[in-house]
């Protein structure tokens, strides 16, 4: 193994040092005596179960929709095809809030396909469904980067070969595409559901935050900090957890581990 050249060895410390020091600084800090009693309050209890619910809800909609749309862009080609890729990846950069903005013109009562919604009675600002569309957004195009490159990953050959032993289309997706892609669609969905249950800015600003109906994790940790900082603590803690689980899965897809 070489040696780190000096040069480097400072500015990657000090790298390591700015990512380690904070996480360190949150686990020293937490009230562990009083962790489950934090926890097991209703506010807590609350958060953590509406995350789950809205962070599986996107995770599942963002795979019947992420995985259709990567096989496209990774097996065919068609007009504005760069477009579309560079509007599923524009969220992974444009700022959470930006996006939450966005989803109220697009989806308030006033808005553009919001006041349709609104003559079928459907009301997505402001509340659980509301959420969960702002998580899908956000989430969405990790999914959809995973899957492309592992669907580019895969020899053609091998699907031409299934066609020509005489496999439809549809039976080969299913017993030759779909299975070899499997690593990278596990990792995706991980990846997904992890920002999901992470999100803050778009769905603060599309759902608002109310206890029990979008008051998530994340928006709970936020709250919390400006009067009950051990609770706020708590619930870091858990999304850390969370967060390290989902890195453990991935391992063998991002680290190279």
């Amino acid at each position: 193994m070489r040696r780190a050249p000096l040069l480097f060895l400072a500015p990657a410390l000090g790298a390591a040092a700015l990512f380690g020091v904070p996480l360190v600084a949150l686990v020293l800090r937490a009230p562990w005596a009083e962790l489950g009693h934090q926890l097991e309050s209703p506010t807590a209890r609350d958060a953590l179960v509406l995350s789950l619910v809205c962070s599986l809800s996107a995770t599942a909609i963002s795979f019947a929709l992420g995985v259709p749309l990567a096989w496209l862009l990774a097996r065919t080609d068609f007009t504005g095809q760069r477009l579309v890729r560079a509007l599923v990846t524009l969220p992974m950069v444009l700022p959470p809030v930006v996006g939450g903005v966005a989803l109220l013109l697009a989806f308030g009562r006033r808005g553009l396909v919001g006041e349709w919604l609104a003559a079928l009675g459907v009301t997505l600002p402001f509340t659980t469904a509301g959420a969960v569309v702002a998580e899908t957004f956000v989430a969405l195009p990790f999914l959809v980067v995973s899957a492309e490159a592992g669907f580019r990953q895969i020899d053609p050959r091998l699907e031409e070969a299934a066609a020509v032993l005489g496999a439809r289309p549809g039976f080969a997706l299913r017993r030759v595409t779909l299975p070899l892609a499997a690593p990278a669609l596990r990792a995706g969905a991980a990846l997904c559901w992890a920002r999901a249950l992470g999100e803050f800015g778009a769905t603060i600003t599309f759902a608002g935050s109310f206890p029990g109906r979008t008051q998530t994790l994340p928006l709970a940790v936020y709250l919390a900090l400006e009067h009950d900082p051990d609770a706020a603590i708590a619930l870091s803690l858990v999304l850390l957890i969370v967060s390290v689980a989902a890195l453990v899965a991935l391992r063998d897809r991002w680290l190279g581990a």
